[in-house]
This record gives structure tokens, C-alpha cells and sequence, in this order.
């Protein structure tokens, strides 16, 4: 959510922001925001006038009771309940159109950095670097489903069985190879400074609406029936969340956390859930990492957490690419993002596994979260970026350690997390 000052001083660059994310039909916002919210300083002004004059007949009328003048103090009296009537109508004018004016800007998107490329969808964003020399084997690499399958690493059936289409078992090596991807992913994000967490797994509506927009929460979260409780889709919504209507010290700056939790999401849209695998699912585990900082470390950190996510990659021997997402590809409260994608041999090209991005100021607005400084209580920045993602990021591992004879190469950071094991071969 961006800041009210802005449409009142500069709404030229708020709707130049709206084009540049070529939601023209959004432009309109802008006026009405506009408008709503000069009805509410003027009612605030009246009120306020109100108010004081309220105080100033309220002495009146004890002045005049003192010297005995009843009918004047009485005429006083009625202009005082007057007052209090219109105060109280001008409050309830305020309370909705100040609910009017938060659905809009809610809307609104935030404002991009300057650095984005401009590009109406993911079709135009911009690779910017490689890392790792995709390499295609001379022999065929099958498709990770046959691969999970052919290792007695995965049930999907029976999960159909149990759950629908979206859900599978993991088993044996190939489960154990899952959980050391996490725990490796884990001890990495501790040893470069970051604080691990485990957070609850749902949220309360107050939350959702703080960490995302809303038609993200349409196509994406859970609801539990009856109650005012969401799962999570990625454990940024449940991190954030903890620094709801917080103060921090400016000390405690930055806050840089990583946190592990099961993710839930619906994967309502073009994409569907019929493809066979682990690719799209609804249920999966992530390790997370999020940072709260100052509004001048942001953008620091954000390239901070993307080279974190090349460098975990590159040490399980995955070539990895930062895609920068384009204008049109950038969520609606996100001021800056990138895709990391990992290569795929049996594809011939590249597939998105991490994204990081920075929002600003747009999540700590709507949660409140602020730190304090001499000059007062500012609002933080803030950030989020996948550590690790399996399933899916399996399918790289899968595909990019896969050996002719089926069996899986272990790189030498998993092997103590997989009790020394150097390869996963066929039973």
C-alpha cells in the first residue's frame, strides 16, 4: 500500500506507475482516492472545529450558570447537543469513507523501482546472469516423475487415492534426500547470520490482507471453514506477520530470520494442477528467509538474498540463472524482483525455483511495523526470498545429478545429511 501523500502531492507518478504496470483500468483509483480522502480531511476539519467549539461553550455555560443566567446557559446547552449531534454524524461519515478509501489503495499498486524493466507479463522478463555451465548429457534424462518412480521414491497413486491430483508420497532415499535438501538448506541459511524459526502454519484474515493482495489470496490460500483462519502459502505471510503493530528498536535492525513450514496453496489458474509430478502441488515444504530492515538497507539486502540463493544452488552442483521480472510480472505491493531459475538438462532451459523480492514499505504499512529513530517512528523495509523449495527444486537436483545407469550422484554438501551416502541407486 502506498503512502496517501503521494496521490495528494505527485498523482501524475502513481498513474504513471499504474501504465508502467499496464493496469490502465486501475488509473481511475487514483481520482477516486483522491477525492475520498479530501472528504475525509474536510469532515476531519469540521470535527475538529466542532470540537473546540464544544470546549469553548461547555466554559460558557458554567460561566453563565455561575451568574444565574439559566435560559442563555440552556441556549448553550442545545447548540452543545447540536454539536455533539453533527460530531457524532461527521465520525460515522469518517469511519466509511476512511473503509472506502483502504479498499482503493489496497488496490493501488506500490510504486516499482526505478532499475525494473518495463514488459507486460513473465514473457518479457530479463535474464542477467548465469551461473554454472548448463550442461546436456549425452544420454537421455526421463522425466522426474519416472525418475521418482524408478527409484521407489514416490507414490502418486496412492496419494490420488487419498488426496487428489496435487498430492504424492515420498519414500525411502528419495524422502530422506528431500529433508536433507531442507536441514542442508537450514544449516546454510544459519551459518550466513540468519535466525531459524518455525512459525505457525495459519493465519488470521488480518494478516493475509497485510502480506499480499487480495486476488493472490483468491488463487492461492486455504480457508478454514468457520473460522477466522487461513493456511499458509509460503511462511513470509506468518513471519511478517509476527512484527504486526511492532515498534522495533533501531538496534534491532536488521531483523534477518529463515524459517521452515509446510506451504498450501489452491494453484488456481492458467497453469492448473493436472501436470504429472511434483511440480505443481498444493502441499510442499520450504525453507524461507525474510528480512525487516531499514528503508536505505534494502536494497542491499535484496541482492544480498538472491546471491545466497546462487550460491546454495551452486553448491549442490545446479547451473542457476537471475531472471529480473518485468513491470507487468511484479505482484502488486512488490517494489523490485527476481526469479532465480536452475537448468534443466532433460528441458533444455531454465525453470523458476527461488524468487526474491523487495516490497518496501507497502507490508509494513498495512501491518503496522515501524522501528524507532530520534526523529520518530518510521516504517521498515521489507523482504522475502526462497531459500529452497522442494519438491520442485528436486526435480533440478533430480535432473542435474542424474547418471545413465538411473542412479542419482549425492554432491559432497548433502553427503552428511544423507548418512555418507554418494549415490541413490534402483532397488
Amino acid at each position: 500500500m502506498i503512502d496517501i501523500n503521494l496521490i495528494r502531492t505527485n498523482p501524475d507518478l502513481v498513474k504513471g506507475n499504474i501504465k508502467k504496470k499496464f493496469q490502465e483500468q486501475k488509473l481511475p483509483l487514483v481520482d477516486e482516492a483522491a477525492a475520498l480522502d479530501g472528504k475525509i480531511r474536510a469532515l476531519k476539519q469540521e470535527g475538529d472545529a466542532l470540537r473546540a467549539s464544544r470546549n469553548t461553550l461547555s466554559n460558557q455555560i458554567g460561566a453563565l450558570m455561575r451568574e444565574k443566567k439559566i435560559d442563555d446557559a440552556n441556549k448553550v446547552k442545545a447548540q452543545v447537543v447540536k454539536n455533539n449531534e453533527r460530531i457524532s454524524e461527521i465520525e460515522a461519515q469518517e469511519q466509511e469513507l476512511s473503509a472506502s478509501l483502504r479498499k482503493i489503495m489496497l488496490t493501488i499498486p506500490n510504486i516499482i523501482d526505478k532499475s525494473v524493466p518495463i514488459g507486460k507479463d513473465d514473457s518479457e522478463n530479463v535474464e542477467v546472469e548465469r551461473f554454472g555451465e548448463p550442461k546436456v548429457p549425452n544420454y537421455e534424462i526421463p522425466y522426474h516423475a519416472d525418475i521418482l518412480e524408478s527409484l521407489s521414491g514416490a507414490d502418486f497413486e496412492s496419494a490420488r487415492r487419498t488426496s487428489g491430483t496435487g498430492f504424492y508420497y515420498l519414500l525411502g532415499d528419495i524422502a530422506r534426500l528431500h529433508s536433507a535438501i531442507l536441514a542442508y538448506a537450514r544449516d546454510f541459511m544459519i551459518d550466513h547470520g540468519f535466525t531459524y524459526c518455525i512459525p505457525p502454519f495459519m493465519i488470521r484474515s488480518d494478516v493475509v490482507n497485510g502480506v499480499m493482495s487480495f486476488d493472490e489470496m483468491e488463487n492461492m490460500m486455504y480457508k478454514i471453514e468457520g473460522e477466522d483462519l487461513y493456511l499458509i502459502g509460503t511462511s513470509e505471510h506468518s513471519m511478517i506477520g509476527r512484527f504486526k503493530d511492532t515498534t522495533l528498536k533501531e538496534s534491532a535492525l536488521p531483523q534477518c530470520l529463515t524459517s521452515y513450514s509446510p506451504c498450501f496453496r489452491k494453484e488456481i489458474g492458467a497453469h492448473g494442477i493436472e501436470e504429472r509430478g511434483v511440480y505443481r502441488v498444493h502441499q510442499f515444504e520450504k525453507q524461507e528467509m525474510i528480512v525487516v530492515c531499514k528503508p536505505e538497507d534494502s536494497m542491499d539486502w535484496y541482492e544480498k538474498m538472491w546471491r545466497l540463493s546462487v550460491e546454495l544452488f551452486r553448491s549442490m552442483d545446479i547451473p542457476v540463472r537471475q531472471l529480473e521480472c518485468c513491470s507487468g510480472d511484479l505482484a502488486d505491493l512488490k517494489v523490485k524482483s527476481c526469479d532465480i531459475e536452475a537448468w534443466s538438462p532433460r528441458q533444455k532451459k531454465y525453470f523458476e525455483v527461488c524468487s526474491c523480492s523487495n516490497l518496501g514499505d507497502a507490508q509494513a504499512r498495512r501491518l503496522g511495523i515501524k522501528y524507532k529513530t530520534d526523529k520518530g517512528a518510521v516504517l521498515a523495509h521489507t523482504l522475502n526470498n526462497t531459500v529452497v523449495a522442494p519438491p520442485r527444486m528436486l526435480i533440478a537436483f533430480l535432473e542435474n545429478n542424474y547418471n545413465e545407469d538411473g542412479s542419482i550422484r549425492i554432491p559432497k554438501a548433502l553427503q552428511p545429511y544423507m548418512g555418507g551416502k554418494t549415490v541413490i541407486t534402483k532397488k
